[in-house]
């Protein structure tokens, strides 16, 4: 009882019964966050295996959207390359269809080489018959002449050899105008059509530019400020341009005179902006004229620079540049030789288009064939060959330069492209209304054609007609038989080619009549 009456028991009892419900409170506590934690594992399970199936299905759906995206690229690609087989076996098939074209072309030529050559075989053939038929005939006339004559061998032998001499030359004419009639016919159908051609495509005004050599005046007393007290302003003027001004009778102008166009026209300029300023001494003069040259060189290079930009020759030296520019003040028969050359250009280009030349090669000989005019008076030489050395000065190719020298055949013709040059320059030099002629000299033209044609022995008359594009020949027909008039007309051209200098060229035309008059009684 006493124990159970001491304190100290029941504090420990208190404590031991503490422990156990601590540790069965704890126990349940551990129990409980144990549990809360399997539920919270197993939700996260849960969720986790709900995320993982979310993904699945956008990892599918996304493969999906790729593999369709690539189908479709695949399909595209497809579709694209289908397109260019396709193109590529148009561009094939319309190939084929060109060497198809070009074969049969071939085979077309082969056969009227082959057609050619068994003509010219059956012609030899014939020659040899016919100097057999020929040797024959001598031994027959030799036999004749000296039992029927009684002429001596070598006799016989100057009558055989003229007879022959004669019936060979008539064998000679009629082979050879036959087939210079078959080259003729031939050359001229493909010339013709190249010519029309290039005329057809090229849409050239008949216009021809003109230096203006004549300044209009506001009136005359204008021409006493001109002149200066006691003549100081037109020598000012005169000394600044280099060109003489006369001023005479004729109302409201005065004349410029000078052989340089590029000066003539500074001057020109000049006086026009003098005369609008109404101020005209030595001082203003010098500071006009140079403003104006200043102003006119800047207009020069432009022209030469818009002229090489329409025809595309690139790359030309500047200094060739500005001397093509001063071609817009030189004329040539009235004819500005700017456009002239750019005309030579556009004709020259399209004729080597249709001969599958080079173009752009043909375009810069023909802009640049007649550079040298623009400095001819001030080098001696013809324009050609001045041309020619100012192109290899300033390095453009040989075949260029060369083909300019060669233009007015200064030097002899090598190239196709010395022939297009050649041949764009008359054609656009004798085209009607592109150039004009002075009265004279075209009269004397047409007397000295006339005067070459009567020399030749057989002519009873001759005329030029077509402004001197033809020369039409009466031949005596006592003298001069139907084999010998194609032996005259080349003869008379020939003579022409030698004698005269003229552009384009000139027909030669032999007529032999032959008239039998009878008198009914």
């Amino acid at each position: 009882m006493d124990l159970l009456n001491h304190p100290s028991i029941f504090v420990s009892a208190g404590l031991l019964v503490g422990l156990i419900l601590g540790f069965v409170l704890r126990k349940r506590f551990v129990e409980g966050h144990q549990q809360n934690i399997r539920e919270q594992a197993k939700q996260l399970i849960e969720t986790a295996i709900v995320e993982a199936e979310q993904l699945k299905k956008e990892a599918q759906l996304q493969s999906k959207e790729d593999a369709y995206h690539v189908k479709q690229a695949a399909e595209e690609e497809l579709k694209a390359d289908r397109r260019e087989l396709k193109d590529e076996r148009q561009q094939l098939k319309k190939s084929r269809d060109q060497l198809k074209s070009e074969w049969e072309s071939l085979d077309r030529k082969r056969s009227e080489v082959q057609s050619l050559d068994s003509k010219l075989a059956n012609r030899e053939l014939e020659i040899e018959d016919k100097h057999k038929e020929v040797d024959n005939l001598i031994g027959k006339q030799r036999y004749e002449l000296s039992r029927v004559a009684g002429v001596s061998q070598d006799e016989a032998k100057k009558m055989l050899m003229a007879s022959l001499e004669s019936q060979a030359r008539m064998d000679a004419a009629k082979q050879l105008a036959k087939i210079e009639n078959e080259m003729k016919m031939e050359a001229d159908r493909k010339a013709k059509n190249i010519i029309a051609l290039s005329i057809s495509r090229y849409a050239g005004d008949y216009v021809a530019d003109r230096t203006v050599s004549m300044v209009p005046l506001p009136s005359d007393e204008m021409k006493g400020r001109i002149i200066g007290r006691e003549g100081r302003n037109i020598r000012a003027i005169e000394a600044a341009t280099g060109i003489d001004i006369i001023i005479d009778d004729t109302p409201e102008a005065v004349i410029l005179s000078g052989f340089n166009p590029v000066r003539r026209e500074i001057a020109r300029l000049a006086l026009h902006q003098l005369i609008n300023d109404g101020r005209i001494h030595p001082g203003r003069i010098e500071e006009v004229v140079a403003k104006v040259t200043k102003d006119l060189e800047t207009d020069m290079r432009e022209a030469g620079e818009q002229a090489t930009f329409d025809v595309g020759a690139h790359g030309v030296h500047v200094e060739l540049i500005k001397i093509l520019g001063r071609l817009k003040y030189r004329t040539s028969y009235g004819q500005n030789v700017l456009q002239h050359s750019l005309e030579v250009a556009f004709l020259a280009g399209i004729m080597a288009a249709e001969l599958g030349l080079d173009v752009k090669l043909a375009k810069r000989a023909g802009l640049l064939h007649d550079i040298g005019k623009a400095v001819d008076h001030e080098v001696e030489g013809s324009h050609a060959i001045i041309g020619r050395d100012l192109a290899k000065k300033y390095g453009e190719q040989e075949e260029i330069s060369y083909s300019i020298g060669a233009h007015h055949e200064d030097v002899p013709i090598l190239s196709v492209l010395d022939v297009l040059v050649q041949s764009a320059d008359a054609l656009s030099g004798a085209r009607p209304g592109a150039r004009k002629e002075m009265l004279q000299s075209y009269v004397k033209r047409l007397e000295d054609l006339e005067a070459i044609a009567n020399s030749f022995d057989g002519v009873d008359k001759s005329y030029a007609i077509q402004a001197g594009r033809e020369l039409r020949i009466i031949a005596n027909s006592e003298s001069v038989r139907d084999s010998d008039a194609v032996m005259l007309s080349q003869d008379i051209a020939k003579s022409i080619e030698e004698k005269l200098t003229y552009p384009g060229q000139i027909r030669v035309t032999v007529i032999r009549e032959t008239r039998a008059v009878e008198y009914a009684k």
